[in-house]
Formats: structure tokens, C-alpha cells, sequence
């Protein structure tokens, strides 16, 4: 009786034998990721010690009352104090020169005989700066510093640095508001996806107001409503602006997207210390992304008499129109491309 020897074959599991990758793509997965979290890490960190590590004033705009040989030998004394750091505006009178500060058409005046006006609402660095340099001018006139305060910091407020860190939230939560939209409705139709755009807004300006202004923190204290409409307006201009260079760029959209908003952005916006005291090439930004544009109106409601509101009032709708724009017509193209699609299948 012969006797059959059954070859056991040795079990296999579904992973051993799915298909494995190939070589390019194992590696492309490995390092991209790597590559790209680094960049991003370097930028920041470049971008912000450029900005930071050693600040000094660049052109920061200061006025006086004084005139003649006493305007002459101030120019000279703040140019020995900081080179190149002040620029100097001259008013006919005291209450003028207040004025000016307290609207941030300067950021100190120095009345002669010691006599300085500035504004806390700056920071500290501004006051600091200021109070130095007028200390020497002072002193080489041969009078105590003699300060007085004319547009103080809000008592929720004391350092002048709050409204930096709620535009930095409010940054964040609009940049993961552009990507959360696509991750969980990425065929959801345009019209819904500007009115989620348009109730995050709302929502979030509402919100923020409310946590750092006057029934909050106290850290902006000025009226709810002009708040509440630059707060929605900054947060739907970053918001609109990542979903566009998502569909410009893909994936590459996100990375884009944190460098120029959350870095460049929060980096120039004007919150820690005023643009005057960044780099050349930083300085510019704030004038121009939504976040600098936001932080300058959020200050000027709060505590100088609406300065940088007009601005924002058009650069802030700009960039949603714009982004809205773009938006728009990649989703136009889409869903031209996937009907002829269907047309043609």
C-alpha cells in the first residue's frame, strides 16, 4: 500500500503577498516628508530670528515742535543715538503733535526741554526705543526726560502683545479651515463651500471679539462691532487663500500655504513690534498680507483712533474675492473636464 506525502504549504499572510512598491516610490515616501517638514522648520526659524534676533528701528516715524538750530542738533543727536532709525516730522504746536501720536501718525513727539510724548499702546519695544534715544537727546540739552504717556496699553493688555497671539489663532484656524474643507468635502459644491467659508467668518470673528475685546480679556477694547467685521474679514482672507493654492498647487498648496500665511505672515504682521523694526525685506509684507493689514486695523480701532481700518477695509476683501475667484474656476474646470469625461466614456 503505497502511502502519499502531502507537501504542507507553508501559510502565507495577505501582506507577504501584496504588492510591495517599487524602489522610487519607497524612497519618495521616506524623504519627502522628511524634506518637506524640514524646509518648512527652516524657513521659521530662519525667518524669524532674521526678524528678531537683534531688532532695531529702521526709519520709525517720530515728530517734534522744536524748529531751527534746536530741529538741526535733535536730527543729529537721534542719528548718533540709532543711525538710520528715526524719521523726523515736525508739527506747529503741542496738541498737534499729540494728536499725531495718539492717531499713530508717529510714534513719539518730542516737545523740547525734555518733554516727550509717546505712545505704551506700541510695546515695549517702541517705548523702550524711544525713551532711549529722547533720554540722550534730552540729556545733551541738559534737561531730565520728562515722559507722559498719551495713547496707554489697555488694562487687559499691559505689554501691547495680545493682539498678535489672537491674530495668530485666528491665522491657524483659518489656514486648517482651507484644509479641513477639502479633506472632508472635496466634491462639495462651490456655493456651500463659500457659505462654510462665509459662516467660519462670522463665527470666528464673533468669537474672538468677544474672548479678547471689552466683554472678554480686555485686551481690545475698542467698539465690538468694526472688531468683529476685521477679525471675519482676516479670518475668510486666509481661509480663501488657502483653499485657492490648494487647487493651484495640491498637496504642495499646504506648504505654500503655511510659509506665506502662518511664517511670512505672522512674522511682519506688526504685532510684537512695529513693521519699522523688521528687516527691509520683511518690511513690505505687512502692508500687503492679510495678516499685517488685520493686525494694523485691529490696533488702530483698539487704541488709535482707527488707524490702518480704511486699508484693511480694501485688502482684506481683495484677497477673499481673489482667493473666492480662483476657487471658482478650478472648480469650473473640474467639473468641465469630468463632463466631457463622462461624454466621451
Amino acid at each position: 500500500m503505497s502511502q502519499q506525502v502531502a507537501t504542507r504549504q507553508p501559510h502565507r499572510h495577505v501582506l507577504d503577498v501584496a504588492h510591495s512598491p517599487s524602489s522610487s516610490r519607497t524612497w519618495r515616501a521616506v524623504l519627502l516628508p522628511v524634506a518637506v517638514v524640514l524646509l518648512i522648520g527652516t524657513v521659521f526659524v530662519s525667518v524669524y530670528l532674521a526678524a528678531f534676533h537683534a531688532p532695531r528701528p529702521h526709519q520709525l516715524r517720530v515728530g517734534t515742535t522744536e524748529i531751527g538750530t534746536h530741529q538741526a542738533h535733535l536730527r543729529e543727536d537721534l542719528a548718533r543715538a540709532v543711525p538710520g532709525g528715526f524719521t523726523l516730522e515736525t508739527y506747529p504746536d503741542a496738541s498737534t503733535a499729540r494728536q499725531a501720536v495718539q492717531d499713530r501718525s508717529v510714534y513719539a513727539a518730542y516737545l523740547g526741554k525734555g518733554e516727550l510724548l509717546y505712545g505704551g499702546a506700541n510695546g515695549a519695544a517702541v517705548t523702550g526705543t524711544v525713551t532711549t534715544a529722547f533720554g540722550s537727546v534730552a540729556h545733551a540739552e541738559h534737561h531730565a526726560l520728562a515722559v507722559e504717556d498719551v495713547a496707554p496699553a489697555a488694562a487687559g493688555d499691559t505689554r501691547g502683545l495680545s493682539v498678535f497671539y489672537a491674530a495668530f489663532g485666528l491665522v491657524l484656524a483659518g489656514y486648517l479651515f482651507g484644509m479641513t474643507t477639502y479633506q472632508l468635502a472635496p466634491r462639495l459644491q462651490y456655493r456651500w463651500r463659500m457659505a462654510s467659508l462665509a459662516l467660519f467668518g462670522a463665527v470666528g470673528g464673533v468669537l474672538v471679539t468677544t474672548i479678547a475685546g471689552s466683554t472678554g480679556f480686555g485686551a481690545l477694547p475698542g467698539p465690538f462691532l468694526p472688531l468683529a467685521l476685521v477679525v471675519a474679514l482676516m479670518g475668510v482672507a486666509v481661509g480663501a487663500t488657502t483653499m485657492a493654492l490648494l487647487q493651484l498647487f495640491g498637496s504642495a498648496g499646504v506648504s505654500i500655504a503655511s510659509i506665506l500665511l502662518l511664517i511670512l505672515g505672522n512674522s511682519s504682521s506688526g504685532g510684537t513690534m512695529p513693521p519699522a523694526f523688521l528687516p527691509a525685506w520683511l518690511r513690505p509684507l505687512s502692508e500687503i498680507l492679510p495678516v499685517g493689514v488685520g493686525v494694523r486695523a485691529l490696533q488702530g480701532i483698539s487704541r488709535f483712533q482707527d488707524d490702518g481700518l480704511p486699508h484693511a477695509l480694501v485688502i482684506l476683501p481683495l484677497w477673499a474675492l481673489g482667493a473666492a475667484l480662483v476657487v471658482y474656476l478650478k472648480d469650473v474646470l473640474r467639473r468641465t473636464a469630468s463632463a466631457r469625461a463622462v461624454e466621451t466614456g
